[in-house]
């Protein structure tokens, strides 16, 4: 392990990135957010937190941004044109060589395979990670699988708080070593710390491998109330969210909404599922204790249906 760093994080105003903020500074690194707004982080619990100006389409301006910077750590959006995802991932790539930066840890926020699936997100990613390989920088990537954290979203947490329904496109057998994001930050830092990691793929997860009804029991236990779960088809899901966010319920093909099905439409077709983690070989490289489900789960509000994991002030 090394001593104390310089980090600069992208994607650090989403619900991914701020658990890493936390866990990096408790960590003694310094920090700095590579953001599109320098106010990124007014009136919240990070107004003290360096910003710097970093866009994705601009690669001299992300390494002027990485520069001194001993790691990169990042997460990005999920990007549905695959040319686009891999335009970014070059872009970085060039950014972090050119700069000089040490290492770069990439949270691929989702179950990567070792081949293309037809997904264009999912094969994006694996775009970017070639674009990161084939830099020379050293790197880590922490592949990760399902997060606790969905069950605190606007798409979740109404239907859990004011029906007991655990709603959620995963067929009844379909298992899932669901992760709280928090985990996830800590296997990033212990990635950032570790010399020794340079060029590694971690499949991460939690300690609990679970099925939809199960997960729905150990909601129950921490909401202090019967919850069921509800197998969604992906289509209904992708419905849901086009109606959240759009207005809404109609799925044209190919939109982003039935490409997010896409991903679940997959993992309930696999005959053993993907979303399974083995801790051992993660543990051997980041020795992180993840949190259980019910853990996790006792620490969030259940009594309101409001997202508690966004950015909002004084958080």
């Amino acid at each position: 392990m090394s001593a104390n760093k310089k980090v600069i994080v992208l994607g650090a105003t989403g619900d991914q990135g701020l658990p890493l903020l936390d866990r990096l500074r408790a960590a003694g690194h310094a920090v700095t957010a590579a953001a599109r707004r320098p106010d990124a982080f007014r009136d919240t619990r990070f107004a003290d937190l360096p910003v710097t100006k970093a866009e994705l389409d601009d690669e001299d301006g992300m390494a002027r941004a990485f520069e001194g910077q001993d790691a990169l750590a990042m997460h990005l959006p999920f990007e549905f044109d695959r040319a686009r995802a891999s335009a970014f991932g070059a872009r970085i790539a060039n950014a972090a060589k050119l700069a000089g930066v040490g290492k770069i840890v990439f949270h691929t926020s989702c179950f990567v395979a070792d081949h293309d699936l037809g997904l264009s997100a999912h094969d994006g990613r694996r775009d970017i990670e070639g674009h990161i390989e084939a830099s020379g920088v050293p790197f880590v990537f922490i592949h990760s699988v399902v997060f606790m954290d969905n069950m605190i979203r606007v798409w979740s947490k109404p239907a859990i708080v004011e029906k007991g329904v655990f709603a959620y496109p995963a067929a009844e057998t379909l298992k899932i070593s669901w992760l709280c994001l928090d985990d996830v930050a800590a296997y990033m830092v212990s990635a950032v710390g570790n010399d020794d990691l340079k060029a590694d793929r971690v499949l991460v997860g939690g300690p609990e491998v679970l099925t939809g009804a199960e997960v729905a029991e150990r909601l129950s236990i921490a909401a202090g109330k019967p919850v069921r779960f509800e197998s969604m088809t992906p289509d209904a899901y992708a419905s849901k969210m086009s109606l959240l966010v759009s207005g809404s319920p109609d799925v044209a093909p190919h939109s982003i909404y039935d490409r997010m099905a896409q991903f679940y439409r997959w993992y309930n077709a696999q005959p053993v599922s993907p979303l399974i983690v083995d801790l051992a070989p993660a543990l051997a490289k980041l020795p992180i204790r993840p949190t259980s489900l019910l853990e996790w789960a006792k620490t969030k509000d259940w009594t309101s249906p409001v997202d508690d994991g966004a950015l909002r002030p004084g958080i």
